[in-house]
Formats: structure tokens, C-alpha cells, sequence
């Protein structure tokens, strides 16, 4: 590991999309759409960073992954991780959300020094318990929900759902493009300070690519969509990938607005999804999507760019999840865990200075919906899906489709036991803990 030192504390923009798939960017082998590339920014921030091909999410649901995100720490440790996801019902909930008292990302760099802001979208929890401002972020814009209108910024129980801190805020305007020029705004406010060696810290949360199916031109499905946001009889591949498009070129205002400050070289920008691909998307080579602990699920795109330090064009093979990146950006920024709360979370810097660092990782998954457990542990991966266990060689076959637990009894048994041993260190599913799933086979056939 390089011991070059870092002129000052990074900036940090946290970019999270909503329901991307694996192979939904350009840099991960996504088609072009018919207007063109789909994903250039992106893409070009991958080119000049550092893309991971075996990076995961915590969950393959929104608000569990958000709470490692936060905490550094399995979801399966807080009682708001156990619902996939948090539904509008919890409205009022004083248990289903992310506790203010807990040491969070933002309140960690906070306390150290850094300017902290989410712009986009929180899902964990409803005022007055819970709320971005009470865990560790100054500012905070966009809908406290899991999914809300682009147009009407109505969430699917119908109530307006855009706030600005802690107080509801109307704002005309495509949501995607309201979150992008706030993140241009906060990053150009932030410029100055940042200059004098205070740096900040930027939530960038989109709701981008998740349902309704809106691309800016699309207000009139506002009204039709409003009784359901799941939008079970619209959408298709060209409105979905002008939706991502929308949100990449936001995406490059924020970019342009570090270059114009003198604030790229030094910010670390790290951008992924929540969780894999919805109906849409496009998850190749990997089977499963939304909800599923097959790689589709949870395999999601990786891209690391901060030209201070990272090396333009790597590609690493280094497994990784969620929470292993908010472990990475405490420790960029000189904090450190709480004792009584230690981070699950392994940081990643050996491998931002050095794209071929590779250490071992084993990450663990857990799902109520169908029973679902999962391991990966080098190059093989323990999976359970309605009862049935399987055995597979990743990198042989990345679609899950030779099962190898008959030939690989004593690994498959070994796996096994490790995963319970594993489980046996987090709290068990609360009896009512919820799945929320927004249709069936009746509205569509499985994958």
C-alpha cells in the first residue's frame, strides 16, 4: 500500500441511484439506447477512476442498504433494517427508521469538520423521529419516502412527500433535475471553505431510475399514475434509459461545478445503486433483480474517481458492499467508529491507491422474503431460496445456473455452517418485520 499522503481531507459525494441494474451503464457493458449513449458521464468518470466488477449492495431492497449505508454496520442490527423496505404505512413509526442517537456517516463527519448535506432521497424514517437533520446531516432536500411522482412529489399513499430540512416543500420541477441543481448549488457554497480546509460531505440521492416511468417530458402521467407510483401498466427500456440519462447528466453539472471551484482533484466521488435492477433494467450476465439474493439482486455498479489519488482506468475484482464504503469515508476523514458500536463496514483505501490491492471479504445477506441467505466467500457463493441450497463457482458462472452443491458436498456444508454462525451474531427477523412487494406474477411473469 502506497503511504503517499493526501495534501488535505478529501471532499466526498456519495451518489446513490435508485434500482440500477449491474449492466444498466455504458462501463458496464450497457447497450446504447436509440438517442445514443445512455451514460457518458458516468462512464467517463469510470474511465477515469476506478470501476469494481464484484461489488455488492447490502440488500437487494432500498431502505435496508440505506441503513448500512448510514451506520457502516449490517441493517440486520437495527430494527428498521428487518422491513424490505420501510413502507408509508410506518408513518408515525418510533421504532422504524434510523435512530437519532446513532452514529451515523454524516454525524461521524460532522463532528469532524465536514459540511454535511442529502440532496435526494432518505427512506428511513418519518418526522418527527427521525429525519436526515437528526442524524448528522446541516442540510437536507428531497422525499423522505421510498418512492415518490417526479411531477407531484406524492408518494404512494398520495400525500406530498419534498421537504426541505425538516419542513414540507413544494417545488415545481422534474425531480431528478431539482436534485441535481441543489447538488450544484451546495457544491458551489461549499467551494470557498472547501479552498480553505473545510471540506464537505454530499449525500447525492436520486430516486433515478426507480418507477414511476417519467422522463422530463412525461407531466401528463402524473395524473394517471397517482393511485399507483408502482405503474404496473406503463414504462419501457426507451423511457428507462432516458431516465438514467436524465440523472447522468446532473450528474455532470455536479462534476463541471467541481472543476469550475478547483475542488475535482480532491473530491472523492463514488457512485452505485441501492440495490440491482427492477423491471427494466438490464442485469447481464446475472439472473434475479429487486428482492432476490441471486447476483442480479445485489451485484450493482462501483465507480471510484478522484484524481488526487486514484489511478484513471483501473478495474478491481476486490469484493465489496455498501457499508464498506462508508467505513472508507470515515476513515478518509479522521474518524473513527464508536467502541460500543464497531463497524462491520471494511474500509477500501488500499485499493483507491492501489487498483490490484486484494484482500479477503466475505459478505453475508439475509432476507425474509422467501427465506433468502447468501454468502460469498471467495470465488464460491452459499445461496438458499425458498428452502433449497445451492453451491456456485462465481467467476465460472456468473448466472447461477450450475449448482455444484451436489459434487461439493463438504464446501456447500462448510459455507452453510459459516453463514449460520454468522447469523447467529445479528438479531433475528423480528416477528413483524413486513415485506412490502408492489406486484406479482399476476401483473407479470417471473424472471
Amino acid at each position: 500500500m502506497s503511504n503517499t499522503p493526501t495534501p488535505q481531507r478529501p471532499n466526498i459525494i456519495f451518489i446513490v441511484a435508485d434500482d440500477l441494474g449491474f449492466a444498466d451503464l455504458g462501463c458496464y457493458g450497457g447497450r446504447d439506447a436509440k438517442f445514443g449513449k445512455v451514460s457518458p458521464v458516468l462512464d467517463q468518470l469510470a474511465a477515469k477512476g476506478l470501476k469494481f466488477t464484484q461489488g455488492y449492495a447490502n440488500s437487494p431492497v432500498c431502505s435496508p442498504t440505506r441503513f448500512a449505508l448510514m451506520t457502516a454496520r449490517y441493517q440486520y442490527r437495527l430494527r428498521g433494517g428487518a422491513d424490505e423496505p420501510i413502507n408509508s404505512k410506518s408513518k408515525g413509526s418510533t421504532v422504524l427508521g434510523l435512530p437519532p442517537e446513532h452514529p451515523s456517516l454524516p454525524s461521524l463527519l460532522k463532528a469532524s469538520g465536514y459540511r454535511t448535506a442529502l440532496i435526494g432521497k432518505w427512506h428511513l424514517g418519518y418526522p418527527p423521529h427521525f429525519s436526515p437533520i437528526k442524524s448528522g446531516y446541516e442540510e437536507f432536500f428531497g422525499p423522505m419516502s421510498g418512492g415518490v411522482d417526479y411531477f407531484t412529489h406524492a408518494s404512494n399513499n398520495g400525500t406530498h412527500d419534498l421537504y426541505t430540512n425538516e419542513e414540507e416543500k413544494h417545488e415545481d420541477g422534474y425531480l431528478t433535475d431539482l436534485i441535481s441543481h441543489k447538488a450544484v448549488d451546495f457544491v458551489e457554497r461549499m467551494a470557498p471553505g472547501a479552498a480553505q480546509g473545510t471540506p464537505f460531505f454530499l449525500s447525492l440521492h436520486y430516486t433515478a431510475p426507480h418507477w414511476p416511468w417519467e422522463t422530463r417530458e412525461d407531466h401528463a402521467l402524473a395524473a394517471e399514475v397517482k393511485d399507483n407510483l408502482f405503474h404496473l401498466h406503463g414504462g419501457n427500456i426507451h423511457t428507462y434509459h432516458r431516465m438514467i440519462h436524465h440523472m447522468d447528466e446532473g450528474i455532470g453539472w455536479v462534476v463541471e461545478a467541481l472543476q469550475k471551484t478547483g475542488q475535482l482533484d480532491n473530491t472523492l466521488i463514488v457512485f452505485t445503486s441501492d440495490n440491482g435492477g427492477e423491471r427494466f433494467s438490464d442485469n447481464w450476465p446475472l439472473v434475479g433483480g429487486k428482492m432476490d439474493l441471486t447476483e442480479g439482486g445485489i451485484r450493482v455498479p462501483w465507480i471510484a474517481h478522484w484524481p488526487a489519488v486514484i489511478a484513471p482506468g483501473g478495474t478491481s475484482t476486490q469484493h465489496c458492499m455498501t457499508m464498506d464504503w462508508s467505513a472508507t469515508m470515515v476513515e478518509l476523514a479522521g474518524a473513527k467508529a464508536h467502541d460500543d458500536l464497531p463497524f462491520d463496514g471494511v474500509s477500501m483505501l488500499p485499493v483507491l491507491r492501489d487498483a490490484q490491492h486484494q484482500f479477503d471479504r466475505p459478505l453475508y445477506w439475509r432476507m425474509n422474503h422467501r427465506g433468502q441467505r447468501a454468502l460469498r466467500m471467495g470465488d464460491y457463493k452459499y445461496l438458499r431460496v425458498d428452502g433449497n441450497d445451492y453451491l456456485f463457482n462465481i467467476p465460472a458462472d456468473e448466472r447461477e445456473r450450475a449448482n455444484l452443491g451436489g459434487r461439493q458436498a463438504e464446501r456447500l456444508q462448510a459455507m452453510r455452517a459459516a453463514w449460520e454462525a454468522w447469523d447467529a451474531t445479528v438479531p433475528a427477523i423480528p416477528e413483524d418485520a413486513t415485506v412490502s412487494l408492489g406486484y406479482s406474477v399476476k401483473d407479470m411473469p417471473q424472471r
